[in-house]
């Protein structure tokens, strides 16, 4: 053999043994990169609207990002801080989960995902307990309970303080369910609507106020914050354990509406907050679902989604949101 073909074979070999080496980390890599590929095509289809998604495994610290730079139109997401922050003050023995609360009938929010306190309303007042307005802010999105909430804080503004205290930036409560419908009514500025309003009139009107929520940078969130908000729930940073179980069972009970949930697959448990905005000529405002994903094996994958001025119907966002599901339990999830 001449030694310019063993010099040959050589490198060969040397080249051979360093593909070799480089192949797995490719493999690795390859399941993140299929997963941001997917989703980005889904950002793609959700367009006009703006769909923003971050996924962290909590086991690879894997994170995917989609549109996660900007902030996102909360609405009823924002009630899972709120409960945090009541919780922390039961932690701090600031408020009791006894603690009865008045609510009166001009403090009933209309609109709850499942009927809940709002719904059932009876009388000039009622008494409720912390305990029960968490539940009914949580797990059944009851609007009136979450203002409530806010209210026995002190404000949201306390909502946002805790926050900042555990180092979640992007994410800012300023205003109860009450103080949204007003923007959306464009009644916010102490403005009435008028007895002898015409449809006509009352459609501009709407738009005004569907406008002006958009453009609103009120009540906002980051999928990267709202991520950071559900990882530290998950790891005990941000509640005791006691109180980190209480909001985790409350998020396992939100059943409705069916969002992420949809695509994952059986077996695995979904604790998660969902948020949606009224729709008006075609387009919604917010379209939400942030959650923790477990495998019966412990793997853990958290993922917040969120999605605004959409033109697609309820059908087509809610498939949107069940492939998004699917896509990131399948790439996500374990081997």
């Amino acid at each position: 053999m001449s030694k310019y073909i063993r010099l040959f074979t050589c490198r060969w070999l040397n080249l051979c043994l360093a593909l070799s080496l480089v192949t797995p980390a490719i493999a690795a890599e390859a399941p993140d990169a299929r997963l941001q590929h997917a989703l980005a095509q889904l950002a793609d289809k959700a367009q006009p609207g703006v769909l923003g998604i971050t996924v962290v495994d909590l086991d690879t610290r894997a994170r995917i990002r989609i549109n996660a730079d900007r902030a996102y139109p909360m609405m009823s997401v924002f009630k899972a801080p709120v409960a945090a922050a009541v919780l922390a003050q039961v932690d701090a023995g600031r408020i009791r989960l006894s603690q009865e609360v008045t609510i009166t009938r001009a403090q009933v929010v209309d609109a709850t995902a499942v009927p809940s306190i709002g719904a059932h309303f009876s009388g000039e007042q009622m008494h409720f307990t912390a305990e029960r307005l968490l539940a009914a802010a949580v797990s059944e999105s009851d609007n009136t309970a979450v203002d409530a909430l806010i209210r026995l804080l002190g404000g949201p503004q306390v909502v946002t303080d805790f926050l900042r205290k555990h180092g979640i930036e992007g994410m800012r409560v300023d205003l109860g369910e009450g103080d949204i419908s007003h923007i959306f009514d464009d009644t916010a500025n102490g403005q009435t609507i008028p007895t002898n309003e015409t449809d006509e009139a009352a459609l501009v009107r709407r738009r005004r106020g569907y406008r002006a929520y958009l453009n609103d940078p009120r009540d906002r969130t980051t999928p990267d914050a709202a991520a950071e908000l559900l990882e530290k729930l998950w790891t005990g940073r941000l509640l005791s354990a006691d109180s980190s179980k209480r909001l985790l069972d409350l998020m396992y009970g939100q059943t409705k509406p069916v969002r992420l949930r949809a695509g994952l697959p059986v077996g695995v448990r979904f604790a998660d907050k969902c948020g949606t905005s009224y729709s008006l000529d075609g387009e919604t405002a917010a379209y939400n679902d942030i959650g923790i994903i477990t495998w019966p094996n412990g793997h853990t994958v958290i993922v917040a989604a969120f999605l605004t001025g959409s033109k697609a119907d309820k059908n087509t966002r809610d498939a949107l949101f069940a492939e998004i599901g699917k896509d990131v339990s399948g790439m996500s999830g374990p081997p």
